[in-house]
């Protein structure tokens, strides 16, 4: 699956899970405009409006200081309102409050993701299985920390308790711990009672906590209407949490590439040196664009307009899979996808690569769960591995691309 071939001192690069998926998925013929194929392998939500949401951007201004780079760590006035943002939702009453000292704006999650890595020492890294494809040559790329996998069992739904969380850290002496809270691929949701256990049991064996929660809009359960850890911190300049979100799922604008980091200021000042020589920081004029849509008023409407759109769409692939013969034993609590065990389906379609390969034909594209199974830098042995049988199916598109979807894959299954 991987290309091999180096040109002179060059080493080949492999592609993360997904994007080796569109790209097999160009080679069989699939352009995004094309309506007779389905995008169920789709890592972004639909982008027009829905029902309920704030009228969406369509132009950015530009003044003659927008053709000038801006800050590595972000505008202040960005910084600033994101950091009321996560006051109003989540620090009200509390003493300890974000400021813009506490933020630093990115160029897409990526990039939020690898400045923190970048900041890592010789420690341990603790990553969960299974969790979002890109982690893998995330946590393998720089070398400077060994990274230990935590399984999630299936049947205990991929449930992972705070006295887990507390053993693990003491055994295998964790010193950072990063995952996707709503989880890619399981939708499994941290939240309540069992998230404050988290966060109390990071802050007591001084383990940081990075938490990916660039679906903390889509939450199906509870009366919340978003979910993040900074409302379980005590302290934000003291407290071993890191925040990363950004426009590209939450708000639905993927091709901004404007996201953040929430943390401990100390954190934010090496992720900004970090960012000093990674990537240079985010564009100016998208940044400034961006101020109006962290607005707690505007962000509250999206999220409810999400919720509504997203939770009627989860139904109906959840009711189409289950008559295709895919189990879902774990019906996602958040984020966008379903994470689908093949293994009642026909022969050639009981792993998650010959459902791929045999629906690229019916001109649908799911993803593969071996991808999910990260591995960085490949240190475990070649052996069957645990989400071959597995599958995951987005429904981040419009309705009528899963029903499109569904159908195809219907006359494959029969």
């Amino acid at each position: 699956m991987t290309d091999t071939r180096t040109s002179g001192p060059f080493r080949a690069v492999p592609k993360t899970g997904v994007i080796y998926v569109m790209t097999e998925a160009a080679r069989a013929g699939y352009t995004p405009d094309d309506p007779a194929w389905a995008n169920l392998g789709q890592g972004a939500p639909e982008t027009g409006d829905l029902p309920g949401s704030p009228a969406r951007a369509t132009s950015v201004d530009l003044d003659v200081d927008d053709h000038e780079y801006a800050p590595v760590d972000g505008l202040w006035e960005l910084k600033e309102a994101v950091a009321a943002l996560y006051n109003a939702r989540y620090r009200a009453g509390k003493r300890s409050r974000y400021t813009a000292h506490n933020v630093a704006i990115s160029a897409g999650g990526r990039v939020a993701l690898t400045r923190l890595v970048a900041t890592l020492g010789r420690t341990n890294v603790g990553h969960f299985l299974p969790d979002y494809t890109a982690y893998e040559e995330l946590l393998g790329s720089f070398g400077t920390f060994v990274s230990i996998p935590l399984r999630l069992r299936p049947d205990l739904h991929y449930a992972f308790s705070a006295a887990q969380l507390h053993d693990q850290i003491v055994d295998l002496g964790l010193s950072a711990i990063l995952l996707s809270n709503p989880c890619n691929p399981t939708g499994r949701l941290i939240h309540g009672d069992r998230l404050q256990g988290w966060v109390d049991t990071a802050r007591d064996l001084s383990c940081t906590l990075i938490f990916d929660e660039f679906y903390s809009h889509y939450t199906y359960v509870g009366d919340q209407l978003t979910v993040s850890a900074a409302a379980c911190v005590e302290d934000v300049d003291k407290d071993p949490v890191v925040l990363v979100d950004g426009l590209t799922k939450n708000w639905r604008y993927p091709g901004w590439r404007v996201c953040w980091t929430v943390g401990p200021r100390d954190v934010i000042e090496r992720v900004a040196s970090a960012g000093s020589f990674l990537d240079g920081g985010c564009a100016r004029p998208l940044q400034k664009a961006a101020i109006p849509l962290v607005e707690q008023q505007v962000a509250d409407a999206e999220a409810r307009a999400i919720q509504t759109t997203f939770r009627a769409k989860r139904q109906l692939l959840l009711e189409g899979l289950e008559r295709l013969g895919v189990i879902v034993d774990s019906p996602p609590q958040g984020g966008f996808y379903c994470w689908g065990d093949l293994s009642r389906l026909p022969p050639g379609l009981t792993t998650g690569m010959g459902l791929f390969r045999r629906a690229l034909d019916e001109g649908v594209i799911v993803v593969p769960g071996e991808f999910f199974d990260i591995n960085p830098g490949r240190r475990r042995p070649d052996r069957p591995g645990r989400y071959e049988a597995f599958a995951r199916f987005s429904f981040g598109p419009s309705r009528e691309v899963l029903e499109r979807g569904l159908a195809s894959l219907g006359r494959l299954v029969r």
